[in-house]
This record gives C-alpha cells, sequence and structure tokens, in this order.
C-alpha cells in the first residue's frame, strides 16, 4: 500500500504501530501544522489531563576531565589540562543542600570519562549523599560512563550496575547517546561506546529494576534516516524491558566545539518533536528542551506531542559550554506552560505527580 497521508491518519487513529517507511514518509513532510496536529492527537490520547510536568534538579558536572574529546563537545578538557577538575564530595554536598533549599528533590550527576576515578570513587560518593541528602534521588552517569567506569575497574557491566545501584543510584540519564548508529558515532569523533554498547547499559539496568531516559542529539551530520534508526533502537528496547521514562530529543549546539556548523531551526526541531511522539508508542513521555531551543519554542512544543517541560535546572555547565544559555526559573517554567493552556505539576524522574511543597 503507498504511504500518504490518509494511511497515517488511519493507523494513528487505530493506535497502529508505524513503519521505519512511515517514519520518514513524515519527516519528509513540509506540512509542519499537520504533524503537529496528530502528535498532539497521540499526546492526549496517553495524556487526556491538560498538564504539563517538570522537575527541579541540578546537573551537578562532578569532572571534566575527560578521554573521549567528542567533536561535538566544548566542555571536556585533556588528562593533565591545568583547566581540569573534579569536585570535592563536600562541595558536591553543598550543591545538594542548596538543590533541596530551591525544592529539589534530585540531582543529575555528570561528567567526563575521567581514567583517574574508578568504582570505588563513585560507591564513596553515593554513599556520602545517601548518608547526608537521604531524600535526594540519584539520577546519574550515563551509559558511557557507566561503561567506562566498568572497564577501567575490571569488572563486568552487570557488577558495576549492582554495586553502583547498591552504593545509592537510583536511575540513570540518557546521555552519551548522540545518534545510535555507529557510522555516525564514528565521523562525530564519539570516542566512548558504541550503540550496542549504550543500549545494553540501558538494558542491563532495566533488567535490574533501574528506571532510565533515553535522548537524541540532532541537528549535525546525521540524516532523517539516522534520526529513525535511532529511534526505532529505543522503541525495540523497550518493547523488551518498559525501561525508559521518557525521550528527549535535542539540537546540537555548534559554538565552541570542533565540529561548529550551523544550529538547527525551530521547524526541524518541532518537527523531529512530533515524529518522535509518532514513532515512540512505548514511551510515555516526550520532553521538550528549552535549554536549547528556548523558552517560546519549547511552549510550541508542547502542541508537538511534548507532555513535559523538562528541568529548571539550577545548574547546568556541558551544553551552556557550547553556546546555549537559557535560564528559566520554576516561576517561569510554570508560567509559560499556563500560557500554552496547560497546569504545571512538578513530577519526580518516574513522573509520579508530587505535592506541592513551600521551600
Amino acid at each position: 500500500m503507498k504511504i500518504n497521508k490518509s494511511l497515517i491518519e488511519y493507523k494513528i487513529r487505530e493506535e497502529r504501530r508505524l513503519s521505519f517507511e512511515e517514519g520518514l514518509f513524515l519527516f519528509q513532510q513540509p506540512d509542519l501544522i499537520w504533524l503537529g496536529k496528530l502528535a498532539d492527537r497521540v499526546k492526549r490520547r496517553i495524556h487526556p489531563e491538560p498538564i504539563a510536568t517538570y522537575i527541579i534538579d541540578r546537573n551537578i558536572n562532578y569532572t571534566n576531565i575527560c578521554v573521549a574529546q567528542c567533536d561535538f563537545c566544548a566542555f571536556y578538557e585533556k588528562v593533565g589540562s591545568g583547566k581540569g577538575y573534579v569536585l570535592k564530595k563536600e562541595v558536591i554536598g553543598q550543591k545538594i543542600q542548596e538543590t533541596l533549599r530551591l525544592g529539589g528533590r534530585q540531582i543529575l550527576m555528570q561528567g567526563g570519562l575521567n581514567p583517574a576515578l574508578k568504582i570505588d570513587f563513585y560507591e564513596d560518593l553515593f554513599r556520602y549523599i545517601k548518608t547526608n541528602f537521604p531524600t535526594v534521588r540519584i539520577h546519574s552517569l550515563s551509559p558511557p560512563e557507566i561503561q567506562y567506569i566498568s572497564r577501567i575497574s575490571r569488572l563486568s557491566l552487570k557488577d558495576t550496575l549492582i554495586r553502583l545501584k547498591a552504593a545509592g543510584l537510583d536511575s540513570i540519564p540518557g546521555g552519551g547517546a548522540e545518534i545510535l548508529v555507529d557510522d555516525v558515532r564514528q565521523k562525530l569523533n564519539a570516542n566512548k561506546t558504541t550503540s550496542d554498547q549504550w543500549l545494553e547499559v540501558m538494558e542491563t539496568a532495566h533488567k535490574m529494576g533501574m528506571k532510565t531516559t533515553a535522548t537524541m542529539m540532532f541537528g549535525h551530520i546525521e540524516t532523517y534516516e539516522h534520526r529513525l534508526e535511532h529511534i526505532l533502537k529505543i522503541r525495540d528496547l523497550q518493547d523488551h524491558t518498559m525501561g525508559f521514562t521518557a525521550f528527549i530529543p535535542w539540537t546540537f549546539q555548534p559554538d565552541n566545539t570542533s565540529l561548529g556548523g550551523e544550529k538547527t531551526s525551530a521547524f526541524d526541531y518541532l518537527k523531529t518533536l512530533a515524529v518522535s511522539r509518532l514513532m515512540l508508542d512505548n514511551v510515555p513521555n516526550i520532553q521538550v528542551s528549552w535549554v536549547t531551543m528556548g523558552a517560546k519554542i519549547a511552549q510550541m512544543g508542547l502542541y508537538f506531542g511534548g507532555n513535559d517541560f523538562g528541568s529548571v535546572m539550577i545548574e547546568e555547565n556541558v551544553v551552556a559550554a557550547a553556546g546555549a544559555h537559557f535560564r528559566m526559573s520554576q516561576e517561569e517554567i510554570e508560567r509559560i506552560i499556563r500560557i500554552a493552556g496547560f497546569e504545571p505539576h512538578q513530577r519526580d524522574m518516574e513522573y509520579k505527580l508530587l505535592e506541592h511543597r513551600e521551600h
């Protein structure tokens, strides 16, 4: 059967899964409003209440020393660089204390692949956090970090995750995915995990009962086909584990990077957001990216398949190093959500709605 708009509309109406070819048809459509309406229909079916969620957390970059030296990263420093750092756990504790004071309940710790930091560093750090801040959720360490810790600590991936979880790791962010196509990863000089290794970390974590998120960094050297291949790899793993709580597509920020290039347009961002919602029929939440696109485009994203406004993000350094300096307070996020016609509601990493708490 020939792919056309009527066929796509029929399959969406009947809640039937879209194929790779149908996803490519969606990406090739110039009619952004049609795409947005379809994605909004699916979102409202999954989330019928007029709510847009958000979370208060802090992105603590515990080290900037990294052996991967990816071309798209403006944050890392080489081993031996005078600008390299590893945060002391007492400094991290101060940041957590401030996060709690501002109403946060979670920290997102990510850093470089630092050869000096083996698993005992993370066990000691996580135990320190859980001892001193027992209510804080540790949503930390991307798959490349976990895979690297496993390798330099000479442990299996499963044993590494068992030990990290026992020390206090609660869930895993989806960083380091970029595009889950190895040809693209090699051209990006992403010297860390292969696509299969990234997926293996997530699958292993899911089978241990840990929830994770998934991301996609797009708008650099990849094609629509590559984006779809990435999305379908997430969908396939989710079929087996149901461990992903959300998908977060965000745009490559070229400033100060070796890769360089132009910033992705709002048109392409909203199209990709909508296609993500339409293709990922088994991932419950799609997050908009105000950090890279700004408040207004993120606000529009709530009508292009997005149901979550992401994080207040008290601190963020990696994307900022590449030229994205958007900042929003909790009050601003709630105002933007209300203007868009939704009720803002704070949630946790597993998308449970939280009671409002004065702070």
